[in-house]
């Protein structure tokens, strides 16, 4: 798998832990060297040294807040003072939120939009013009199956990460004569602390989900394959195909049956 990419380096941003810290692992596996950003330093400095003992690859962590003015910038100028050269960037920093209207927490909703979309955004068009200079590189940008239709109780990271894929496939599309791949990752409930972080009915986790593994291991098929979505799952699969069978009221009506707020402890039955 990717022996085009081996030897070559990637940055994993969000790579603290769950999917990103996955993909970490598996592309260091595969030879790449590794470029990791998150604000946990620690957990950082941690997969950075696992990483360097079992596969014997150059690793670089920049802690950091993304979503901090200028924080993005900062990064691609500390890989250019570095004198790295990306051949595959993973853009899967990002946060979710359930909850209903009454007491959203606004400033969080735009620190969610700043970091799904607009960091998403600077760092795909900073690595990807690069890449299209020289002909060659991919590009991940972590979606959800979330982002296929309207979610009550989590409409801004729905429409957040409706977002990353209308524009992934849209650059794919662009992109894909000149030699470089863009492809929008679309993943379901996952093994991964995100869902705890962002308040998911602890039921409704139980759902099916895949290990981080199993999401990333689908990711870099798709992306050998050259793909421009690839959505992880047999079941989201089928959950992906709910807005084209039906409406988008009845998508959106019955997203509310899962996503409700409920006030029975984390793990209990609906």
């Amino acid at each position: 798998m990717l022996e085009a990419y081996t030897e070559r380096w990637a940055l994993v941003t969000g790579a603290s832990s769950g999917i990103g810290a996955e993909f970490a692992r598996v592309l260091a596996g595969n030879g790449m060297h590794l470029v990791l950003t998150a604000r946990r330093e620690d957990r950082l400095e941690e997969l950075a040294e696992e990483l360097r003992q079992q596969h014997m690859v150059q690793t670089l962590i920049v802690p950091a807040d993304l979503c901090d003015p200028g924080a993005a910038t900062a990064l691609i100028e500390r890989i250019d003072a570095e004198q790295i050269t990306l051949e595959l960037l993973v853009n899967n920093a990002g946060f979710g939120y359930v909850g209903d209207i009454d007491g959203t927490d606004v400033e969080a909703m735009l620190s969610m939009v700043q970091l799904n979309i607009g960091v998403l955004t600077e760092l795909t068009y900073r690595v990807l013009s690069k890449m299209l200079e020289r002909g060659h590189g991919a590009i991940i940008n972590v979606a959800s199956v979330a982002g296929m239709q309207p979610v009550a109780y989590m409409p801004v990271y729905s429409a957040s990460k409706a977002f990353v894929l209308h524009f992934s496939e849209a650059l794919w599309a662009e992109a894909r004569d000149r030699g470089v791949t863009v492809m929008a990752l679309c993943p379901g409930t996952t093994e991964t602390e995100f869902f705890d972080v962002a308040g998911v009915p602890g039921w409704l986790k139980k759902q099916r989900a895949q290990t981080a593994r199993q999401v990333v291991n689908e990711a870099l098929d798709g992306l050998e394959k050259r793909r421009g979505c690839r959505v992880t799952g047999f079941w989201n699969y089928l959950r992906s195909l709910a807005p084209r069978i039906a409406t988008r009221k009845m998508v959106v009506t019955q997203t509310m049956k899962y996503f409700r707020p409920r006030s029975t402890e984390a793990g209990d039955s609906p």
